[in-house]
């Protein structure tokens, strides 16, 4: 006995401990995942953001946020994919919704690409709660190959298993097609004796994932005059005075073009900055 003992200690020393206890009050969530075994870890702060922070996207915020309290309401409504210029408020504008809604049960799910293999186990959890979920993919694309691609596949339509009507999936990306496409697929397009018989059918296969979402989104680079207006906004909210805020305007102008972008974040970047050394 002994010796078993010993033996199941040694053992127990190489398996991965068990997975925490679920907090179900929490209101975000990160899937975690070790070894075999993967779990919701509750996510103790969360960033803070209004949805009144958010400038210039007001279409895209009114389309997301009319589909978020559908399904709030536990009417019908569609899984989201966001695209387009960075910076533009994408990843943000999911975070500011829980923040405003996350006192009506909606509840936010973070999950890495490479873990979507998990999405039934996600599912699995969350079946019998009361509240609404959001699993919330940031910066998604795919490769050849990867795993995670026809997980979602079936997650968004496709599985014969129902996802429940208390999850949707949210995703932003840079581009559209979320899976890549060559310009050697082109040339090879032609019929030859060792070439695809119907090329078309993988360029189809390419862009099958994109169409699965209910909702796409897309996000514009800002013009000159939108961007100031979200810096001015900014240094606003950092206390900065009314009447000094017009000075900082060539400057929040070559912040811009040092860094090539003029979004939302760079304009955030530049009042933090700003107010740190003018405050």
């Amino acid at each position: 006995m002994d010796r078993a003992m010993g033996v199941l200690a040694q053992i127990e020393a190489w398996l991965p401990p068990a997975p925490p206890a679920i907090d179900w009050t929490a209101h975000a969530y990160r899937w975690q995942r070790r070894g075999a075994r993967g779990w919701l870890d509750a996510v103790p702060r969360i960033a803070p953001i209004r949805l009144e922070d958010l400038q210039h996207v007001e279409r895209q915020k009114n389309t997301l946020e009319r589909n978020t309290l559908a399904f709030l309401q536990g009417k019908p409504a569609n899984n989201v994919l966001m695209t387009g210029a960075r910076g533009t408020g994408k990843s943000s504008l999911v975070r500011a919704l829980l923040g405003a809604y996350a006192g009506q049960g909606l509840r936010l799910i973070e999950i890495d690409k490479s873990d979507l293999g998990d999405l039934g186990q996600i599912i699995e959890l969350i079946a019998d709660r009361p509240e609404r979920y959001i699993v919330f993919c940031d910066d998604l694309s795919f490769e050849e190959d990867e795993a995670g691609y026809k997980a979602l596949k079936s997650a968004l339509d496709g599985s014969v298993a129902s996802p429940g009507d208390n999850l949707l999936i949210y995703a932003t990306s840079n581009r559209r097609h979320l899976m890549p496409e060559y310009m050697h697929e082109n040339l090879e397009a032609q019929h030859q004796p060792d070439g695809e018989i119907h090329p078309g059918e993988t360029v189809e296969e390419k862009i099958s994932l994109s169409e699965r979402f209910g909702l796409w989104l897309s996000f514009y680079p800002f013009a000159q005059t939108d961007y100031l207006d979200i810096v001015h906004h900014w240094l606003a909210f950092h206390g900065c005075p009314a009447d000094q805020i017009p000075a900082a305007r060539a400057e929040a102008l070559q912040w811009a073009l040092e860094r090539g972008s003029r979004s939302g974040r760079v304009a955030r970047q530049f009042a933090r900055d700003w107010a740190a050394r003018h405050l």
